[in-house]
């Protein structure tokens, strides 16, 4: 099986403050926290350390955004200085939550990681691009001035780069799908010349590429990385139906492993082509959307127990966005299907998990986000 990780990117609103996570990889760090919150009760840590810093708190990570730098015209790098308890052991390709106080209410958003892990730095950046649908994507893109403090949850995902690297890797990346990848080639940037990569990439025209500067330098620099930039408006997109493309620009594609990123229609295509060569375990892929459509037996009433509401929800339709549009208070953070924050207990009925298919039944932990009702449901939220 090929190493995937999927994620739903769904507008977002008004949100509870996710779970930290990465708890379980700091658990001295995370006591302090707990002796913190206990010994100042019935006052918290934050009423004091707000005091001195406002990036110090004892509930959360906080970070202040230090500079916003402009990637494309519509696009742009946050550099973030974290504060108290942020942990830079994270991976190269590993994405981060990050929430923002916009209009009185903070919405909250996951983005890929573009720094490298290095030990003693003090900044992190992500890379954004402004999406139509996307409220939070435009905001941060536009509208988001140095020295805003911003919450962040700790970094995560399955998507990373290992240490040490594969003989030879081949990237193949779409669009903002190259953020993760970023992080990656500049991790191996970091640990000396670049052996044996292979980088094919499309974006609409060169001046619309992310980061198509520091990408021509990386290809100057390092003989060893080749990259193949294709602009999809007058070569077409970057189609993976079959073997053809990868043939003729990477002919030795089925010995490398492979890291895919971008739109859906492209990673599944190369999933069957990896599956149809016999190399599904060489290929690991990362997508930011999960496609969804209404299935046969699908969809029904969702109840929730606790608000005493009610809504009928197509089999498209995730619990998460059902209950919003009642205006239930549900709890939720990444809206990827990774953090765990939006878990609640399935009380009836039988709900399904759009990445893969399978059903729950009642009395199990349910993730709202990535779940839809399977026939009439009810949940103790």
């Amino acid at each position: 099986m090929s190493k995937k990780h999927s994620a739903i990117v769904a507008h977002l609103s008004d949100t509870k403050r996710p779970t930290v996570a990465g708890a379980d990889r700091h658990p001295v760090w995370n006591a302090v926290r707990r002796i913190a919150t206990q010994i100042t009760t019935p006052l918290l840590p934050d009423d004091y350390l707000r005091l001195a810093n406002p990036l110090w708190s004892a509930r959360e990570l906080r970070g202040r955004v230090v500079e916003v730098r402009r990637e494309t015209a519509d696009s742009a790098t946050l550099i973030i200085r974290p504060g108290w308890g942020f942990q830079f052991d994270y991976r190269p390709g590993q994405y981060i939550g990050i929430g923002l106080l916009v209009d009185g209410r903070w919405r909250w958003r996951s983005y890929s990681l573009t720094s490298p892990p290095v030990t003693g730095a003090r900044t992190i950046s992500i890379t954004v691009k402004a999406m139509p649908e996307g409220f939070l994507s435009s905001h941060l893109v536009d509208g988001v001035a140095p020295g805003t403090v911003v919450r962040l949850a700790a970094p995560q995902g399955e998507f990373v780069l290992p240490d040490p690297a594969p003989a030879s890797v081949l990237f193949v990346t779409a669009g903002s799908g190259i953020t993760p990848v970023m992080a990656m080639l500049r991790a191996l940037a970091r640990r000396g010349p670049i052996a044996d990569v292979v980088h094919l990439h499309s974006a609409p025209t060169a001046a619309e590429a992310l980061f198509a500067d520091e990408l021509a330098a990386l290809a100057r620099e390092h003989p060893g990385y080749r990259l193949l930039l294709r602009t999809t408006r007058d070569q077409g997109r970057l189609e993976l139906q079959g073997p053809e493309i990868l043939d003729a620009e990477v002919p030795d594609w089925r010995e490398r492993q492979t890291w895919a990123c971008g739109p859906t229609a492209m990673l599944s295509d190369a999933e069957r082509v990896w599956a149809a060569a016999g190399i599904a375990d060489h290929l690991h892929v990362e997508r930011f959307a999960v496609a969804r459509t209404a299935s046969a037996g699908g969809g029904g009433t969702v109840s929730f127990a606790a608000s005493g509401k009610s809504v009928t929800a197509d089999a498209a339709t995730t619990l998460l966005e059902a209950g919003e549009s009642v205006g239930v208070s549900m709890p939720f953070g990444c809206r990827m299907g990774i953090c765990q924050s939006c878990v609640v207990t399935l009380v009836g009925g039988h709900v399904r998990d759009l990445r893969t298919g399978a059903d729950h039944e009642p009395g199990t932990r349910v993730q709202t986000c990535v779940s839809t009702a399977a026939g009439d449901c009810e949940l103790d939220v």
